[in-house]
């Protein structure tokens, strides 16, 4: 492993490498910051451009640090205007954008540099140490594994409901579920529930539905009540910088969801999305319950937590893509295709055939990393700035990049439409007190869970796959505790309510 680091330093250190590393950096940075346009977007768009290189090591250096260039800058879009454009920086608004709406913008944006920094970072250590084991563990996980890990992923929605919203919550997921099922099925390829309307055939679109839940109700929110909300707009942003005690309380969450997120991206099918609200999820059930009453309303763990995971996890999807060749996510997929169009194999045999790629795109991780973090953290006073634009000029600015983001997101009209139709139900729901994140993770993870639970119905002619593979049992035994545990505390809270009160 030794002679590979040195071969891989060598290759990266050279000086068109590194400019690919920066080139990539900012171009999936100033991408990511861009609602809708997000780094599987921008990877195709530059794949010609890599393939026009030649070199194979700079290529795949400048598509990796593209992508994990946009999910590093996609916090920025989430925590300020709540556009999450992208599905693994969905879990990084619920806290970042409550912070940002109490004039600590500032903190908010440093705090996502440097868990994203950190995720990414360990993620290349562990996967510099473990990727050669890893790759047999990968191997391990089938279509039944799969399935359960997205029942965990679903498990966790108590995370995402405020005191006692446990149902509405679970009634918001159930509807996700419902959405997810538009369009072809996994089972047969007929369209479902489409309504004779063929640009439904492939279902609602991820940017649209997520525009749709967070981006345009904020802009109607400020359009009907703009004196609740126009307090900050003229303040000066101050407040930057995180405290030694602040900096302390996130210390254990970065290194806990590094390992977890880094982990969960190893599997093909889980990728950053998962990361980022399993993380948060966690972080949320393990606090304690003065600082759960804070989760949604501009904790700085439940920031740090899903933007950690997120970045180790783009970081893990690697190992399955260079030592087994499978792409863990759409967006390894078209590294994948690029991989291939460069003539270069990835597999168990890449390691020793190809040492100066595998070995050259780790060591460029630490640069890219590094890269970033020097690049956004003199930014940060800038971009927040973007809360002192008055709510008059906002607003518009906000509806721009949100029909913008659907329209480029399927180039179709009819997106603008749903748009529409789902943004003004999400105002109504917001309105009537009910969480709009589970909708979205429920609609993210049912077609998942769908397609590997097909699989697994066909392979083993029915639902026996859950008891005759003992790591699918034991991921929905953990699934079941995520999902009694809350319903406990929240029944046991109401007994001492009672109890107080009779005492009383």
């Amino acid at each position: 492993m030794l002679e590979g680091l040195l071969v891989g330093l060598q290759t990266a250190l050279s000086l068109q490498n590194l400019l690919m590393v920066i080139g990539g950096c900012l171009i999936g940075t100033f991408i990511g910051m861009l609602p809708g346009l997000g780094p599987m977007s921008i990877i195709a768009i530059m794949i010609p451009v890599a393939i026009s290189i030649g070199d194979p090591s700079a290529a795949l250096i400048l598509l990796a640090g593209v992508y994990y260039g946009a999910i590093f800058g996609g916090s920025t879009s989430s925590i300020l205007l709540n556009a999450p454009g992208v599905a693994g920086t969905v879990a990084t608004s619920f806290d970042g954008y409550p912070m940002a709406r109490q004039g600590k913008a500032g903190k908010a944006l440093t705090i996502a540099a440097i868990a994203s920094f950190a995720g990414g970072t360990i993620g290349a250590i562990l996967l510099m140490v473990f990727a050669p084991a890893l790759s047999s563990v990968a191997l391990l996980f089938h279509s039944a594994e799969y399935f359960a890990l997205m029942v965990v992923g679903l498990s966790a929605i108590a995370a995402f409901a405020g005191s006692g919203q446990v149902s509405k919550a679970v009634l918001m997921t159930v509807l996700g579920l419902i959405m997810a099922t538009v369009g072809e099925g996994a089972l047969f390829n007929l369209p479902r529930f489409t309504m004779g309307i063929m640009d439904l055939q492939s279902g609602f679109g991820f940017v649209t539905l997520a525009m749709a839940m967070f981006a345009l109700p904020e802009a109607i929110f400020l359009i009907l009540k703009p004196r609740s909300v126009d307090n900050n707009s003229n303040k000066k942003i101050t407040d930057l910088r995180i405290t030694a005690a602040e900096a302390k309380a996130i210390f254990p969450v970065i290194g806990r969801q590094s390992i977890q997120g880094f982990f969960i991206g190893v599997l093909p099918g889980a990728g950053a999305t998962i990361a980022s609200f399993l993380g948060y999820a966690v972080e949320r059930n393990i606090a304690t319950k003065e600082e759960q009453e804070k989760f949604g309303n501009g904790s700085i763990k439940g920031l740090a937590a899903p933007e950690t995971a997120n970045n180790a996890a783009c970081t893990g999807s690697f190992v399955p893509l260079l030592t087994l060749g499978i792409p863990g996510s759409g967006t390894t997929a078209i590294l994948l295709g690029a991989l291939i169009a460069l003539n270069v194999t990835p597999g168990p045999r890449l390691m020793i055939d190809e040492p100066q790629i595998f070995w050259a795109v780790i060591m460029s991780m630490f640069i890219g990393n590094l890269v970033l973090l020097i690049l956004n953290l003199p930014l940060i006073p800038y971009i927040a700035k973007v809360l002192s634009i008055p709510r008059n000029y906002l607003i518009p600015y906000i509806l721009f990049f949100t029909l913008m983001g659907a329209y480029i997101g399927q180039n179709n009209a009819t997106e603008l439409l749903l748009l529409t139709g789902f943004g003004i139900c999400a105002t109504g729901l917001k309105f009537g007190g009910y969480p709009l994140a589970p909708l979205l993770i429920g609609f993210i993870l049912g077609g998942m869970m769908e397609d590997n639970f097909a699989r697994s119905m066909q392979l083993y002619d029915g639902i026996a796959f859950i008891w005759e593979r003992p790591m699918t049992l034991g991921l929905l035994a953990i699934a079941s505790i995520l999902m009694i545990v809350p319903s406990y505390r929240s029944h046991r809270k109401n007994r001492l309510e009672i109890t107080t009160a009779d005492g009383d």
